[in-house]
């Protein structure tokens, strides 16, 4: 804890001692009643509208629920068309992978984090589900919470497939059961044989047998059956079942009737947007500013990695009758009389201008913001033309919206004292400070920017858990020619991507990028990178290339080590303690004499404070060869430098800076590099603070608003207003704002004095290394948007997960 006057932290939580007391999590127990249900299947997402994870199915009962596969935005999907994931009571993957259940860890620690007591569901799957299992555990807190159940053979080349079907449940109202579909391939004397399957091979076909309700005895059609009368008719009227001599023909044509819904990855998918809310969102953002929201929520329909979708669907319908599966159609079970097709949930057709034309209807006053925000793009451009060279002298001038009477706050250390800065000043007197003139002026590198230098793209803006019209954490930096970077990669980044770039940019952007950084161990900064890497290693399988660098802190090495059982990740780990600043400027060759250590010395982790244990912890052995691909990896991005910074909030959590090489002007001027820092999740602390000093960009998280400090530092987050401190007191020229609470579903709660550099991060939001200048004056037209929607709707159910 700290003192009311200036910033404090929790300390237990930066140590990683704060989890919680064991809860029960206990299983729900309902039985229901086989012959008043109510029961459906109903489509949860056909393949999403991105083409990146598999359908998913729900089977429902009044008292019971059953989900098939648990893809990446199943949260978000759930949420946006209020699907109670709290009445799940089990789970059930056809194969264990990325594609099936890269939101299974995300789900689960959702609904841990509900009611008192936290609540879970049984998980089942193939003895693959093993495996992932092994893998959740290195960041799922509480054991409790995974409820798994796996069966099947193990992976052999001896191993046949199993022909008996596996019982997984069998109560009043359904039997379930699971078979095996393993590969197999054709020798050349044209026999079927297995092959030696590896993990994640293995596929299940689940049979769901409903409990069968007697009828009355008609013997009219028993007679028509070719069933003689006598005593096979009293066990007809005892309702069990008896055979003829046309049974089996009977049996085999009965399925001629059989209703064949096809669920996959077609077209007409991206027709519809699954996330309905947030495109809506995308829309209207692209209207008022198309120059930083080039996404309209709608892309032209195209085929993913050159699959033939089309003619795939037209072979599939010709095999036997069937219709194509639409998000949430239903089929109904029970009551029997309401059996079949149940399209009233499908959602309807939208366009980019219907939605347009009701947000003027709504505002009409927003139908002139497009042009006046087009204007501060131009009257850019004006001005930088019009800039004469820097003069040698410049004056000394305050920042004009900082005084003495400025409530920002002080950083304590976890002692409670005024924590310093490498220049012995505290953050007020950092801040209070006068400076150059030319510090508030674009800088070089802006003035000289073209638009293929750098781009940011937020992908996802939210915390803890995917929401209606937020992702979870995800950054993409665009380098153009020179690649990509990933700065945390959340559950979802992958369909985000696709909502930004399309479905093949988003491909092109995979295979092109140079590293991932994530920032620690918390479930929404990492559980979308699986699904990343497994589709980078399958577009580029064939091609010459290198294992992708991620960098990270040493618990994700345990996850990813145990998860590429199940999947080629073709990664190579870096550990971010291998670098902080000191290793990387070692490692670039600039003779640093400072050490890790002296780096520290000035830090709340200093050597004899009572952090000095997060500093101790042992990282891994230092890896040459990972610490070489860095250097590679800078050299081909363009960037002087890449380093990690300690901050306050878990065990092992960390900011990052990059920093681009200079360039030479057309007129030989040495122009300096740019330089992009993000805090990660963390309290306000010093060592960010001289990190970020001279900024280009802060991305800093705003978890929660200034009202909710306390909450913040429960929870090791930042408000707004402290935010904003940490990038002025650096001298940052630009400061976005970014992870905000799922209390503020749309747009976070802000001062508007304090927001003179500063602008709130939307998901799907590009910002060129160009647009820096105007990019503080667009966010008053965009709070526009939002005039009557700053706090959480009613209807959207807000919780905080236990991380």
């Amino acid at each position: 804890g700290g003192k009311d006057a200036g910033v404090a932290f929790n300390k237990m939580r930066a140590e990683g001692r704060d989890v919680r007391k064991d809860r029960s999590m206990e299983l729900k127990n309902r039985r229901a009643n086989p012959i008043s249900t109510t029961s459906y299947v109903q489509i949860l997402g056909t393949g999403m509208d991105t083409q990146d994870t598999a359908p998913s199915i729900l089977l429902f009962f009044d008292k019971q629920r059953f989900i098939f596969n648990a893809g990446e935005g199943l949260q978000r999907f759930c949420t946006e068309h209020k699907i109670k994931l709290s009445k799940i009571d089990h789970i059930f993957f056809t194969r264990v992978c990325s594609e099936t259940a890269g939101g299974l860890p995300g789900l689960v620690l959702t609904l841990a984090g509900m009611g008192d007591e936290g609540m879970s569901v049984n998980i089942w799957g193939p003895s693959d589900l093993d495996f992932l299992a092994g893998a959740m555990k290195s960041f799922i807190p509480n054991r409790a919470m995974l409820h798994t159940h796996s069966f099947g053979v193990e992976h052999s080349a001896s191993s046949s497939q199993s022909t008996e079907a596996t019982v997984t449940i069998d109560d009043e109202v359904v039997r379930i059961s699971a078979m095996f579909v393993k590969p197999r391939y054709n020798n050349e004397a044209r026999n079927s044989t297995d092959i030696n399957s590896k993990p994640g091979d293995t596929a299940i076909v689940y049979s769901c047998e409903l409990a069968e309700i007697k009828g009355k005895f008609d013997p009219g059609k028993a007679q028509a059956l070719g069933l003689e009368r006598g005593p096979k008719y009293r066990e007809l009227q005892l309702g069990n079942s008896v055979k003829t001599v046309a049974g089996r023909m009977n049996w085999m044509k009965s399925f001629g009737t059989t209703q064949h819904i096809m669920a996959g990855h077609e077209n007409k998918n991206m027709e519809v947007p699954i996330l309905k809310g947030s495109a809506r969102i995308s829309s209207r953002l692209n209207f008022v500013c198309p120059q930083l929201f080039p996404s309209s929520g709608f892309w032209p329909v195209e085929p993913a990695n050159g699959i033939d979708l089309e003619k795939n669907k037209s072979t599939s319908f010709q095999a036997c009758e069937s219709v194509a599966a639409a998000n949430l159609l239903k089929f109904r079970l029970r009551p029997y009389a309401q059996l079949g097709l149940d399209r009233a949930s499908i959602p309807s057709l939208f366009s980019y201008e219907e939605i347009v034309d009701e947000l003027i209807s709504e505002i009409p006053e927003i139908k002139e913001v497009p042009e006046q925000i087009s204007k501060f793009w131009q009257s850019s451009v004006d001005q930088k033309n019009a800039l004469a060279p820097a003069g040698k002298h410049m004056l000394m001038v305050e920042e004009p919206w900082i005084s003495k009477d400025s409530c920002l706050p002080d950083i304590l250390d976890e002692q409670g004292n005024l924590a310093k800065f490498q220049d012995d000043s505290s953050l007020r007197e950092s801040v209070w400070r006068k400076r150059p003139k030319g510090n508030s002026e674009t800088p070089c590198c802006v003035e000289n920017a073209t638009r293929e230098d750098m781009e940011i793209t937020f992908l996802g803006t939210g915390s803890s858990q995917p929401s209606k019209y937020r992702n979870v954490s995800s950054i993409y930096i665009n380098l153009f020619a020179r690649g990509g970077m990933l700065l945390d990669c959340g559950e979802g980044t992958l369909g985000q991507l696709k909502r930004r770039f399309g479905v093949s940019g988003a491909d092109e952007a995979v295979k092109n990028l140079r590293c991932i950084w994530i920032s620690h161990i918390h479930a929404d900064h990492h559980t979308g990178l699986a699904r990343v890497l497994a589709l980078r290693s399958k577009l580029l399988n064939g091609v010459p290339h290198k294992p992708l660098l991620v960098i990270g802190p040493k618990q994700l090495l345990r996850f990813l080590n145990a998860y590429s059982t199940l999947e080629d990740l073709d990664m190579q780990f870096l550990d971010c303690r291998q670098t902080l600043k000191p290793s990387v400027e070692e490692l670039l060759g600039d003779n640093a004499t400072e050490s890790a250590t002296t780096q520290l010395e000035n830090t709340m982790f200093a050597p004899g404070s009572r952090m000095e244990n997060y500093n101790k912890k042992p990282s891994s052995p230092k890896d040459t060869t990972a610490l070489a691909n860095l250097k590679e990896v800078l050299h081909e991005s363009g960037l002087e430098i890449l380093y990690s910074v300690p901050v306050v909030h878990c065990a092992q959590a960390f900011g990052v800076v990059l920093r681009a090489k200079e360039k030479v002007s057309s007129a030989g001027k040495a122009i300096p590099g740019w330089k992009v820092v993000y805090s990660g999740d963390t309290r306000p602390c010093p060592a960010l603070v001289d990190a970020s000093r001279d900024a280009t960009v802060l991305i800093h998280e705003a978890t929660f608003e200034d009202s909710m400090k306390d909450e913040a530092i429960a929870r090791n987050h930042s408000t707004t207003k402290e935010a904003i401190a940490v990038g002025t007191s650096a001298g940052a020229y630009r400061i976005i704002l970014t992870h905000f609470s799922q209390r503020y579903p749309k747009i976070p709660v802000f001062d508007e004095e304090d927001m003179h550099k500063t602008c709130i991060a939307f998901d799907l939001m590009s910002v060129n290394l160009a647009d820096l200048p105007v990019l503080p004056k667009v966010l008053p037209h965009l709070k526009l948007l939002f005039k009557d929607e700053m706090v959480v709707e009613e209807s959207d159910e807000v919780l905080e997960a236990v991380v």
